[in-house]
Order: C-alpha cells, then sequence, then structure tokens
C-alpha cells in the first residue's frame, strides 16, 4: 500500500512540474502536453524526465 502511494504522489507532483515549466515554457513556444505519458515519465524520472521531454520537443521543431 505505501508503494501505491508513493508512486501515486510523484505522479501528482510530475504533473505539477508540468504545469508549472508549462507556465514558463509558453513564453519560448516549447510547451509539453500534459497527458498520461509526460505525467508518467516525469513522475518516475522526476527533472531529468523533464528535460529529455524539453530536449525531444526542441528536437521535433
Amino acid at each position: 500500500m505505501k508503494i501505491i502511494f508513493k508512486y501515486l504522489k510523484r505522479f501528482i507532483l510530475g504533473g505539477f512540474m508540468l504545469y508549472a515549466y508549462n507556465l514558463i515554457a509558453v513564453t519560448f513556444n516549447i510547451t509539453i502536453p500534459i497527458n498520461l505519458f509526460t505525467i508518467i515519465t516525469v513522475g518516475l524520472l522526476d527533472i531529468p524526465g523533464l528535460m529529455g521531454l524539453v530536449a525531444l520537443k526542441i528536437l521535433m521543431l
């Protein structure tokens, strides 16, 4: 049960991190969509996951 709450908390914080990033990145037009894949990526990998998604977004432009 503790493991479930631990990962649930990480996924919720991952969603908040994506939202906060998008508030800042909207001026540079490199926003990342908030969906299940991105929330899981940021939730499990934390800051390196967010930076990886930003790198993918920049490479896809």
